[in-house]
């Protein structure tokens, strides 16, 4: 009798966690029709990764350079498509990846491989967009001969690149309420000592993807095109200085 009870409490205790992992993998920001809509009319390169390439008058250009793109935490990938495609209109080819359970953290060698299907791009950066740039800076920080620079959006590293040769650069919105201030300075050490820092007056921490409000953010002084105008332009800058 003991035992069986042992048994049913381990079920109980088993469908509990179950439930609730299922919860939270489901309990995700959601793109906008308009984002979702732009994600679709990107080249699937397999099935985690989705490619937008430069495009100029019915022909495609020579990427300029090419970006590997981690999505933030708990974001569904497809709200970062219209980023990528204005970094696109620009002449860099964008790999968008997708996570498993939308965490970069699960897999942050994700960008293993990507590289090699475009050997005609000389130039690779890897970036992200908070939980997302963290983690392509820690996969920079194991592959740092194999890439030019690192793009953190609202976001720091908490593996040293301070001697990696890397260019770097860092952007968030000055109304930005999600990113940890005290947490971004403490691993500022982490970065190069010629990083760029470059912060979006009146932007906020939502507005680098299309997903809508997020939860504990600032209010946006700027509109969301507008705010994705501004990122597009400090990459380019970055990529091109």
């Amino acid at each position: 009798m003991k035992k069986k009870r042992i048994l049913i409490s381990f079920f109980i205790l088993v469908i509990f966690v179950a439930g609730g992992a299922g919860f939270y993998i489901n309990d995700y920001y959601r793109a906008s029709d308009e984002a979702a809509a732009t994600f679709a009319s990107g080249e699937g390169l397999t099935d985690r990764v989705t490619v937008f390439r430069p495009a100029e008058a019915g022909r495609q250009p020579e990427p300029i350079a090419g970006m590997i793109f981690y999505p933030g935490g708990k974001v569904e990938v497809s709200a970062y498509a219209p980023l990528m495609e204005e970094l696109a209109k620009e002449g860099v080819l964008c790999a968008l990846v997708e996570m498993p359970a939308n965490l970069a953290v699960l897999d942050s060698d994700a960008a293993d491989g990507i590289r090699e299907r475009f050997p005609e791009v000389e130039r690779w950066y890897i970036g992200g967009h908070s939980l997302g740039g963290a983690m392509a800076a820690s996969y920079a920080a194991d592959h740092g001969g194999e890439l030019e620079g690192a793009i953190l959006l609202a976001a720091y590293s908490t593996k040293d690149l301070s001697d990696s040769g890397l260019d770097v650069v860092s952007i968030y919105g000055s109304e930005d309420q999600v990113l940890d201030r005290e947490k971004y300075e403490e691993y500022r050490r982490n970065l190069p000592i010629d990083t760029i820092e470059f912060i979006i007056r009146g932007g906020n921490h939502a507005q680098f993807g299309d997903y809508g409000p997020q939860d504990g953010d600032g209010e946006a002084m700027i509109s969301g095109e507008e705010q994705i105008a501004i990122v597009v332009t400090a990459i380019e800058e970055f990529i091109n200085k």
